[in-house]
């Protein structure tokens, strides 16, 4: 009787930790209806037009650009970004690329998706997908981990015909992610989200009472904040873990303790 409400209480406290990770669970934000997505394109890092996950952003521009966006990525989201290119009426072979870099400007890799894609003459657009690694909390100094913040793509072709250079194209590029969850959560966190500004900001506030070092950081961040991920389903396993060691120990004691003193021995025995 006493295991059978030791499995009811477990039970319910599995039930209420499962609860928040479901809840937490949820799927990227879906692209805004109020066409606030950017129709123009950077040009370099500095001038990354910003987007939201979620948005399908638009630019028109020439063959031989460099086109640049930037969006946030928090802590335990794999992001992936779509792009695709409208090439004009005529055009020789194309080979079109997309490269994503973190907040500090490192080259990530993609583990799958054509990153690097040849259209045929003629061909009316051409497709390219980068699906990154999990973003990390924290890494090492050496590490090429991907980080929370602010992550830019750059969209171009290479090794373009002369005849090509200067031909109208337009392009669109959308990221989305999908929350890995506790399998990527790691102990530590940094203290700041890599985001431009953030080392000038970071020495203005130092105390020198010097505003003009003052930098805008970016104004693009997660819809429900960074670092917003601190909730994983590690806390659910650990748990359960904690609930049958527990179960098990309280088992096996019901189990070796026996009946008590044996009836056929007379007392003070």
């Amino acid at each position: 009787m006493r295991i059978t409400h030791v499995l009811s209480a477990a039970a319910l406290m599995f039930g209420l930790a499962v609860t928040p990770a479901a809840a937490d669970a949820s799927p990227s934000p879906s692209a805004s209806g109020d066409g606030s997505a950017p129709t123009t394109a950077g040009t370099s890092f500095r001038t990354a037009a910003e987007i939201e996950q979620g948005q399908q952003a638009t630019a028109s521009a020439s063959t031989g650009d460099y086109l640049y966006w930037s969006f946030p990525a928090d802590a335990g989201r794999r992001p992936t970004v779509k792009a695709t290119v409208k090439l004009p009426d005529a055009h020789a072979a194309q080979t079109w690329q997309i490269d994503v870099y973190d907040g500090l400007r490192r080259r990530q890799s993609c583990q799958y998706g054509a990153q690097t894609r040849t259209a045929a003459q003629g061909a009316a657009s051409v497709d390219l997908a980068c699906t990154l690694r999990t973003v990390r909390s924290w890494s090492e100094e050496w590490a090429n981990d991907p980080l929370p913040g602010t992550y830019y793509v750059r969209l171009t072709a290479v090794n373009l015909a002369t005849a090509d250079l200067g031909q109208p194209i337009t392009a669109s590029v959308q990221v989305d992610s999908k929350d890995i969850g506790g399998s990527a959560a790691v102990d530590g966190s940094l203290a700041k989200p890599l985001v431009p500004g953030i080392a000038v900001t970071s020495k203005s506030e130092a105390g020198d009472g010097d505003s003009s070092k003052a930098a805008v950081l970016s104004s693009v961040e997660p819809g429900d904040g960074w670092a917003s991920g601190w909730w994983s389903d590690r806390w659910v396993w650990t748990a359960v873990g904690a609930v049958l060691a527990a179960l098990a120990g309280i088992g096996g004691y019901a189990l070796t303790r026996g009946s008590g003193r044996p009836s056929r021995l007379p007392p003070g025995a």
